[in-house]
């Protein structure tokens, strides 16, 4: 085929197509802190915002930091600006750090002043222009320059200090679409900026919104970078704060370390390590629990039994299938408190059960032994139980176990209650017990599943001794 000037122009224009489509592909994400932070290097990252531009897609564009996280975990508008964000970059050595504990790999450093000259590269190629608005009187005008001299034909769509008046914030955003600008470098630090452009965005026309924090303090010559070998070193944070001491020695020592700790937390938790080491405190204490609530409670367990026995000459335990955890059967053990014939007898008896819906309860059961209706009303009844307890098909706090029946009658995400181990005590055990309806129940447990921990169980375990003494909800 013969490369006519036009069949070479076609080529051409195919080409750059093809490389505006690949750059404007997804990019690669690592999730930490909540947050889905962009895993890529700055070359990339920079042709993927340009393409953006290019394609008239609406973007907002924020960095994430040691600092950023640190303020998202009590400011929940920031947080809420930052997961909306369109792409999030991860910025400093306390992100890789971050990921590395969590058992993740991020890509290159993406922060704002190393990846500005690529942005800066890319859209004087490809004729895109920019706006800067932040920062002190001039030091926007002074960012603007640097890039003017260093991309002579970059065009500046315009500059704004972070000093105006509110009520011209109208007239600024008026002004900002005027000029047209494929991108808006917003620098109002951290986490004005994030809120600045989620307030203002859905009256910015430019395709991308980027919050870049100080970096116009550095490219003005306002605040000197740290020389290349400190951040070679990932030591770049020490050096601000040797510049700024008082206003940084919030963010870089208090912060850093909470950083840091929260990291632990995060790590642990996504690695499956805190759900490992709940389940193995868990086990810990219902072993020992189970065994020295056993030796201590003994003399009970031998006055109940006998006391059963000498009643009406029959089993002083009963064994019955529950359900336990994700579904699965086992036989839990139990005081009899009723009838031998007691289970025969339940048929006729459930249309006046004293409770509507899944589980059966009567306040007169006819079926109790008077034995019965005393273990019953202390909890004695349950002791065994902690035998279970040891053999690890129940735990000493979680759900109470349901019968086959009640579960084939479970309705919605009230089959959530079946995901943990079942226990002997629970959250509505000690607020009431039967009294308490078994819809409420079942909220109660799935509440209770979801944020289980040794210190929840603990304050549980404290708290049953007074709700068995005072005998609410128990027959």
């Amino acid at each position: 085929m013969k490369h006519t000037p036009s069949n070479q122009f076609r080529l051409v224009h195919d080409a750059e197509l093809h490389d505006r489509i690949e750059a404007l592909r997804p990019l690669k994400n690592v999730d930490l802190f909540d947050l889905s932070l962009a895993r890529t290097n700055r070359r990339d990252v920079a042709r993927n915002i340009l393409a953006r531009i290019g394609a008239k897609q609406r973007s907002t564009i924020n960095f994430v930091n040691a600092h950023c996280v640190n303020v998202q975990r009590t400011d929940a508008v920031y947080r809420e600006a930052l997961r909306t964000s369109d792409l999030l970059l991860p910025d400093g050595v306390g992100m890789e750090i971050a990921a590395q504990l969590c058992g993740e790999e991020l890509g290159e450093n993406l922060n704002g002043t190393d990846l500005f000259p690529e942005i800066c590269r890319e859209a004087e190629d490809q004729g895109a222009s920019v706006y800067f608005f932040g920062g002190l009187p001039g030091v926007a005008n002074g960012a603007a320059n640097w890039a003017a001299a260093h991309y002579p034909e970059l065009r500046i769509a315009g500059t704004q200090s972070g000093y105006y008046s509110v009520e011209n914030e109208n007239a600024l955003i008026e002004r900002m679409n005027r000029s047209r600008a494929g991108i808006i470098f917003v620098g109002l630090g951290v986490p004005l900026q994030e809120k600045w452009i989620a307030r203002n965005r859905h009256r910015l026309d430019a395709p991308v919104v980027m919050g870049v924090g100080g970096l116009f303090d550095y490219y003005s010559g306002r605040i000197p970078r740290a020389p290349k070998f400190v951040r070679a070193c990932k030591s770049e944070w020490v050096w601000r704060l040797a510049m700024e001491p008082r206003r940084m020695a919030k963010r870089y020592i208090r912060g850093n370390a909470s950083f840091l700790a929260y990291s632990c937390v995060q790590a642990a938790r996504q690695t499956g390590f805190a759900d490992r080491a709940n389940a193995f405190a868990k086990r810990a204490v219902d072993i020992c629990g189970a065994a020295l609530a056993i030796m201590a409670l003994l003399p009970i367990f031998l006055a109940a039994a006998l006391s059963i026995w000498f009643e009406d000459k029959g089993p002083v335990f009963f064994r019955q299938t529950r359900i336990g955890s994700d579904g699965s059967p086992f036989s839990m053990i139990k005081f009899r408190s009723m009838f031998i014939d007691a289970e025969a007898r339940r048929a006729s008896l459930v249309a006046q059960s004293d409770r509507y819906g899944t589980c059966f309860k009567m306040r007169e059961d006819p079926r109790i032994t008077q034995t019965g209706r005393f273990i019953r009303r202390f909890s004695i009844d349950e002791l065994p139980q902690l035998f279970n307890v040891l053999n690890g098909s129940m735990s000493l706090v979680g759900p109470r176990p349901a019968l086959p029946s009640e579960v084939c009658e479970y309705r919605g995400s009230q089959w959530q209650r079946l995901r943990g181990k079942p226990g002997i005590t629970c959250t509505w055990q000690v607020r009431g017990r039967a009294e308490i309806p078994f819809e409420r129940q079942a909220i109660m447990d799935r509440a209770y599943l979801k944020r289980t921990n040794l210190f929840v169980d603990l304050k549980l375990l404290m708290c049953t001794p007074g709700a068995v003494l005072s005998g609410r909800g128990a027959y």
